[in-house]
């Protein structure tokens, strides 16, 4: 009669054998689904693209809107954003490729939900119409760089670095100790930049004067009803009022048919999820967000 102790390695052995097949068959759905276009039927439609929190990385938002511009039937675009900002290139290089898809013909309808603040305002800045809920939180129109100083907590615990570097700025926002009035001032002129980058960019998308924008642009946060005042918004509404307005934009009138792909997670995502962030990163965000 077996032991129970061979019962138990039988198990494992067999939970093992159908971890490995549940692997593969992970594996081998990703390959056959890789690079499929969303499944559209004849007929104009208008496609949905969601930005949900944290903005960190572009590609699959891009991806999606690369598909709707070489799809004929997708007549109009409505961009769901519900996030409070994220890392700067990465807001950047969606605005971008949205000011392309709007070169290329296609209507583009934001629509706010909770929060559309900072570098997630600067995203939607880029359609035609900007439709926001009289109560989300927007504006927050600024940049941020926040740098963790561990280094009294190193002191307790006992611990040094020693750093060899090759210029007296490599180092700048490390960690472990505190940065220099030099540095400050380095990081300081950077912020400025790329803050005057995010209300050109206001400007000329919303046509406001840019004394006005500046008014605004302290990073204070505003509702959609003050957003409205302010012509930083243009139409309050919620989520289907956006679609009725991208689908008259379009000709296609209320109502339209919508297609919304399926964003599928790799395989190393599913398993291993995770962030990596650097110590120093500049945001378009809003950081009650977070």
């Amino acid at each position: 009669m077996p032991k129970k102790q061979d019962w138990v390695i039988g198990g494992l052995i067999l939970l093992c054998v159908l971890f490995a097949l549940f692997l593969i068959s992970a594996a081998f759905l990703q390959i056959a689904t890789k690079g499929r276009s969303p499944s559209i039927p004849g007929g104009k439609k208008v496609g949905i693209v969601e930005v949900k929190g944290t903005i960190t990385s572009s590609s699959s938002v891009i991806k999606e809107l690369d598909k709707y511009r070489e799809d004929k039937s997708v007549r109009a675009i409505v961009l769901r954003v519900n996030s409070p900002g994220g890392t700067v290139a990465a807001c950047q290089e969606i605005y971008e490729e949205l000011c392309k898809l709007r070169g290329s013909g296609k209507k583009i309808v934001v629509s706010m939900g909770n929060v559309a603040a900072s570098g997630g305002y600067y995203i939607a800045v880029a359609a035609d119409t900007i439709v926001a809920n009289p109560g989300t939180v927007t504006g927050s129109i600024g940049v941020i760089a926040q740098i963790p100083n561990a280094e009294e907590l190193l002191k307790k615990m006992g611990l040094d670095l020693e750093v060899v570097k090759s210029g007296k700025y490599k180092d700048i926002g490390s960690p472990v100790r505190k940065i220099t009035s030099d540095e400050y001032r380095l990081l300081q002129g950077i912020i400025d930049d790329v803050y005057d980058q995010f209300v050109e960019t206001v400007v000329s998308e919303r046509n406001l004067p840019r004394k006005e924008v500046l008014k605004l642009a302290d990073g204070r946060i505003f509702t959609g009803r003050q957003a409205l005042k302010y012509n930083l918004v243009d139409v309050l509404g919620n989520y289907k009022d956006a679609i009725d307005l991208a689908g008259k934009m379009a000709g296609i009138g209320e109502n339209p048919p919508v297609v919304k792909p399926k964003r599928r997670r790799s395989l190393f995502d599913f398993l291993f999820k995770s962030s990596i962030s650097q110590h120093l990163t500049l945001s378009y965000l809003l950081p009650i967000g977070r």
